[in-house]
């Protein structure tokens, strides 16, 4: 990786996999769903269920942290314990409609582009959560070594929680839960895994399936509608600008004529538009999110590509030929979204809070000038390993510009990726599991 750990500031926490927080993944997706992917029956026996299972609706319509916890907890015994088609014993589905609906309602009402605050009291930190692929015993590590959100304490999950691991549902649903117990302290942004196309390829959707069997369709169904509501982006404290791939382009339109006695306007895109240009954060807070699958042709570019876009170490803004959606954007094109909108960078601090691995555990604290900042996802090591020029994933993080107005960070959190081994040669962590980057990565700023 051209910028290490070792010898940048970034403001990055590398969390180490451990083989006690998971059962071992397997070799494929069908594995991943058979009866024969959860402990035996003695060793379910060796392991009760927690008290609070089945997980019942409160009564009062209203979550608190130990709810959450509890369906934490739930969650994760079962996925220990039982096949995938008992899931409704422990989450029934008529809870799952009610926490989807819940959270819609409050997903639905939030901007495209969410402005987090991040100074609601002293060393308010905000947390940022890359990519984690249905990984939920990775999740629940990282919640409870970075801390569960509180007053003080802000997550932003960067998308993609679903798809080529095998507990997307209950990540997805665990985050949601902690979305309606607490909608100012955890916010979830939408990953191009959020949609029907991917999820139908990927995995998510035969899960749901597994799980819910003859209401398998009515959950997916429910799933799908709520990733309609998830926001494109968040700004953090006038500094940070985070998003799952990126920046978008700038749709250029112009109003047709109007017709008499009409009161509606037709915008068309303009037709002596042909280069590319940066979009405006005005352009994001109009464009329109709530598509199953984001478009890659017409007036709607701006969701697909903020969900598919990638960086590149080549000048300027070009259509991101690879993946069929989206743009690639060069260094320049960072400088300038920095400075176009002017995020004050040098007025707050962000600590490296958090370094676990196999042996120790240590926290450490340094207080450094935080540059305007660009976060995204998107890229695990897979995808870097096609990508000449950008650092690869190993350290769950890299720096792919540096410019005068700041830094464009990759953060991907899913340390065991993927899951469903696709690939003929896997790619090996540290810890010993079967792929993916070495380190289950997060940035904490500290306001």
């Amino acid at each position: 990786m051209s910028d290490s750990p070792a010898t940048d500031s970034t403001t990055t926490t590398a969390v180490t996999a451990d083989d006690n927080r998971k059962p071992p993944p397997s070799s494929s997706e069908e594995d991943f769903f058979s009866p024969a992917s959860v402990a035996s029956s003695s060793a379910s026996d060796e392991n009760p269920p927690p008290p609070q299972i089945p997980i019942s609706w409160p009564s009062d319509e209203i979550l608190s942290r130990d709810w959450v916890i509890d369906l934490m907890t739930a969650f994760d015994w079962g996925s220990r314990n039982l096949p995938p088609s008992e899931f409704p014993s422990i989450f029934p589905v008529q809870v799952l409609d009610s926490l989807i609906l819940s959270a819609s309602k409050i997903l639905h009402k939030e901007p495209n582009c969410v402005r987090i605050d991040g100074r609601d009291g002293a060393d308010s930190r905000v947390v940022v959560v890359g990519d984690v692929h249905g990984q939920l015993h990775d999740v629940i590590f990282l919640l409870r070594d970075a801390g569960f959100p509180a007053d003080d304490r802000v997550f932003v999950f960067n998308g993609d929680y679903v798809d080529r691991g095998a507990w997307g549902l209950e990540t997805f649903l665990l985050l949601l839960a902690w979305k309606v117990s607490m909608p100012h302290r955890v916010y979830l942004l939408r990953g191009n895994h959020e949609s029907k196309y991917c999820t139908s390829v990927y995995g998510f959707e035969k899960e749901v399936l597994t799980k819910y069997g003859d209401r398998g369709k009515h959950a997916y169904r429910k799933c799908l509608g709520c990733f309609e509501g998830l926001p494109l982006a968040s700004i953090i404290g006038e500094h940070v600008y985070t998003a799952h791939g990126g920046l978008f382009r700038s749709v250029a339109t112009t109003p047709s004529k109007r017709s008499k006695g009409k009161k509606t306007r037709k915008i068309i895109v303009n037709p002596e538009a042909s280069s590319l240009s940066l979009g405006s954060l005005e352009e994001l807070s109009k464009a329109r999110r709530s598509v199953l699958d984001p478009p890659w042709e017409g007036l709607n570019l701006i969701p697909g590509d903020v969900l598919w876009s990638d960086p590149s170490m080549s000048p300027g803004l070009s259509p991101n030929k690879e993946r069929g959606i989206g743009l690639l954007w060069g260094p320049d094109c960072t400088e300038e979204f920095l400075k176009k909108f002017n995020m004050k960078g040098s007025t707050f601090l962000a600590p490296l809070a958090y370094e676990e691995d196999l042996h120790a555990n240590t926290s450490v604290c340094c207080p450094l000038l935080l540059p305007q900042l660009i976060i995204r996802s998107h890229e695990g090591p897979d995808a870097r390993e096609k990508r000449s020029g950008l650092g690869g994933m190993d350290e769950g993080y890299t720096i792919d510009h540096v410019v005068e107005s700041g830094k464009l960070i990759t953060l991907f959190s899913a340390p065991d990726y993927p899951q469903f081994q696709i690939f003929l040669f896997p790619f090996c962590n540290i810890a010993g599991l079967s792929c993916g980057c070495s380190s289950s990565c997060i940035c904490t700023l500290m306001f």
